[in-house]
């Protein structure tokens, strides 16, 4: 299709009405009037040979090409606005700029918090926003990326976008302090026999699939959204969990013991990746220098805890 005969101001027009689904409320999110935005909506039925709304009793309700067009609409808006809101250039002290990053409650514990202290030195008028990642990161990761100016997660999870390297981190194994089964290491047999805790995102995507390679399929009885509630169902019960050491660091107080993997299990490595979109932009530069910059201060990798004789 020929973008040059398309007035991309209707895309301004489809997002509000898709998402407000009323003429007078979607016009006054914009700024035109009702029969301005009407207007707009008689032409996006043309392009688009569809209703898009219909009205239902007194309300209205998308159709199903509508009900489709809705999430797209939103994500090139966001790259749009993106697009044109680049700058050659920024000054952290003084620039005035949102930044939204999707993370696991993991991440922003263990780095973003530091990020979020150096931007309140820093850059005193930036905000930043940290968003929930969902399992949508992985079955459409270009759409996801395009709405946010970069996600924090390790390499195995996506693929095939710009990223700066962050840290490095390893698992280790979670139980309760009091396991009546688990005196001192914990063996595969351990892992194979008792019951799990797990993240429900696919953020331990890596480590699941070598856990698998070895013929040991978790048997889990609970999963969580978030990996600070994993020492909460672990503690006082049979369970085993994953945990990050840096994040185990930062739970004490959870009745809760760490202790080594009964095998070399492969690494995490953080990252943040971003839509190319973002590549020249000057403030989305500094974001990511700062980030790596944080990154780099970071504590070393804590020890794990001694085991009775070691």
């Amino acid at each position: 299709m020929n973008l040059s005969g398309l007035d991309l101001n209707l895309l301004v027009a489809l997002r509000a009405l898709l998402e407000e689904r009323n003429v007078t409320r979607a016009g006054l999110r914009i700024g035109l009037s009702q029969p301005a935005t009407s207007a707009a909506l008689a032409r996006l039925r043309r392009h688009f040979s569809d209703e898009l709304l219909v009205r239902s009793g007194n309300a209205y309700e998308l159709t199903p090409l509508g009900t489709a067009l809705r999430e797209p609409a939103a994500h090139a808006y966001a790259v749009l606005e993106r697009l044109f809101t680049s700058r050659a250039d920024f000054d952290p002290a003084t620039d005035e700029r949102h930044f939204s990053l999707l993370a696991s409650d993991y991440a922003v514990a263990v780095f973003g918090a530091g990020l979020a202290r150096v931007l309140h030195t820093e850059a005193p008028a930036v905000h930043l926003s940290f968003q929930h990642l969902g399992p949508t990161l992985v079955e459409d990761t270009g759409a996801l990326l395009s709405g946010v100016d970069g996600v924090l997660t390790p390499h195995g999870v996506i693929s095939g976008f710009p990223t700066v390297e962050l840290f490095r981190d390893e698992w280790a194994c979670l139980v309760a302090d009091d396991h009546p089964e688990i005196a001192g290491r914990i063996t595969l047999d351990d892992l194979a026999r008792l019951p799990w805790a797990v993240y429900l995102r696919p953020f331990d995507a890596p480590i699941t699939r070598q856990l698998s390679t070895m013929g040991l399929e978790p048997r889990v009885e609970i999963s969580v959204q978030d990996f600070h509630l994993l020492p909460h169902v672990v503690a006082g019960t049979r369970r085993v969990a994953l945990i990050q050491r840096r994040l185990a660091r930062l739970l004490d107080g959870t009745r809760t013991r760490v202790l080594p993997l009964p095998f070399d299990a492969v690494p995490l490595q953080e990252a943040m990746w971003w839509h190319p979109v973002h590549t020249q932009d000057a403030a989305h530069i500094w974001l990511r220098e700062t980030a790596a910059r944080v990154a780099a201060s970071l504590p070393s990798l804590p020890d794990l805890p001694a085991l009775p004789g070691d």
